[in-house]
């Protein structure tokens, strides 16, 4: 019997390197995996170079490279892929960026980039979509939250450019940046001075929103500015059933990643508490991920609370949280008729609080794989698997060979 679908479940940022606090082994080899080791010895395991040895991927480029769209093809910036999946309709030639609600003071300093990691900023996009006002540069604009302090904002207009720079001077205690264009070309001008005035503009009427002035009362810090970065302008991505003759769904809390999976045509399926964090609905997202695999052919699952802790440099949190998501599998070894993909989008190493270009560790089980004498679900054993080290780009042929959608190469 051949499998008919597939279940690709990046676990974002799980690998890692040593840690001291560990006897020097990694997060993901001192967190007690009982479900993943059982499905690495069920299964064939390898290590992959989501992008190519040494590169560090974001986790835009990752996904794309993952789902089979090669990034030196595809990517035009994240700002794009974000504004999508905040729920904004990107249009071909359209420019999107992404966007962190921020506290400034009055001298323009940026005191937090994450405005006190402000929730539920919906008022205070919807102040700025009604009263923002950029008709005398010939501009439309929409402008949408995201999870937490995140928001995206999109660009249409005539004559515009996406090489232009930040107001975001990536640290707190630094001046607020003006944006530049990057390029003498008039549209990238014409982008800058757009963003210029839409940043005085929404500082101003967030300053006087309800919400900021009872966060200060609170003594919390007010949203009061935005911070825009990562531009790009929407290009042309092939649909995913086009591509691969699949019907697919993409279940995230990440915007940046149901974003990807929209952009190529893959369905958004919303989870009730999912949130990206250590505090996330895991038993929902799984719940969901077995219900649309009864109506999907293919099912993007993201879970991304280990590379949170990366990032904050926690090796214990991230211990922790990895035997969470194990435990939150189970359910996952009970699928028939599917072809389960682990992997990560890249190393997130708590050393480095950010993303390494080290290879993650690669995992797939079901019918007909040829099961090797792997027997733990980590970067160290993994790399002894039968898939050997493959790059990202390979993952999906990989995949649908296995489920006998491959076509043949040659007579």
């Amino acid at each position: 019997m051949t499998a008919e679908k597939i279940l690709l479940c990046v676990l974002d940022g799980i690998s890692d390197r040593p840690c001291p606090e560990f006897g020097y082994r990694t997060p993901l080899q001192a967190a007690h995996t009982p479900n993943l080791d059982t499905l690495a010895r069920e299964g064939i395991c390898g290590i992959m170079d989501t992008i190519a040895p040494g590169i560090r991927p974001g986790s835009d480029t990752a996904h794309l490279s993952l789902l089979g769209y090669p990034p030196e093809r595809y990517y035009t910036g994240r700002g794009p892929l974000e504004a999508e999946g905040c729920g904004i309709h990107m249009e071909r030639g359209m420019i999107g960026f992404r966007v962190n609600y921020a506290t400034i003071d009055d001298e323009g300093i940026v005191t937090d980039r994450r405005a006190g990691r402000i929730s539920d900023t919906g008022a205070l996009s919807r102040a700025i979509q009604e009263e923002v006002d950029l008709s005398s540069l010939g501009v439309e604009f929409v402008f949408r939250s995201g999870a937490g302090h995140r928001a995206a904002l999109a660009f249409r207009g005539e004559g515009l450019g996406a090489a232009v720079s930040s107001n975001d001077p990536k640290k707190e205690g630094a001046i607020l940046h003006r944006f530049e264009a990057l390029t003498s070309k008039p549209e990238d001008r014409k982008t800058a001075e757009a963003l210029n005035e839409f940043a005085r503009q929404a500082g101003e009427i967030l300053r006087e929103q309800p919400l900021n002035q009872e966060r200060e009362k609170r003594g919390d810090q007010p949203a009061n500015m935005v911070l825009i970065r990562g531009a790009g302008q929407m290009g042309h991505y092939e649909p995913f059933n086009e591509k691969y003759g699949m019907k697919g769904s993409v279940i995230a809390a990440a915007t940046l990643i149901t974003g990807i999976g929209t952009v190529v045509g893959l369905t958004r399926v919303d989870v009730q508490g999912i949130t990206g964090s250590a505090n996330t609905n895991l038993e929902g997202k799984i719940r969901a991920t077995i219900s649309e695999l009864e109506k999907a052919d293919f099912v993007l699952l993201n879970i991304k609370g280990a590379d949170e802790a990366g990032h904050d440099g926690n090796a214990q949190k991230k211990k922790e949280f990895i035997e969470v998501i194990d435990q939150a599998l189970a359910p996952l070894q009970d699928l028939e008729n599917c072809l389960i993909a682990f992997c990560a989008d890249h190393s997130t190493p708590c050393s480095v609080k950010d993303h390494s270009g080290d290879p993650v560790p690669l995992l797939i089980h079901g019918e007909g794989v040829r099961v090797d004498g792997v027997d733990r679900y980590d970067e160290i054993a993994c790399a002894g698997g039968g898939l050997h080290r493959i790059r990202g780009e390979y993952l999906m042929p990989v995949l649908l060979d296995l489920v006998n959608r491959s076509r043949k190469y040659g007579a």
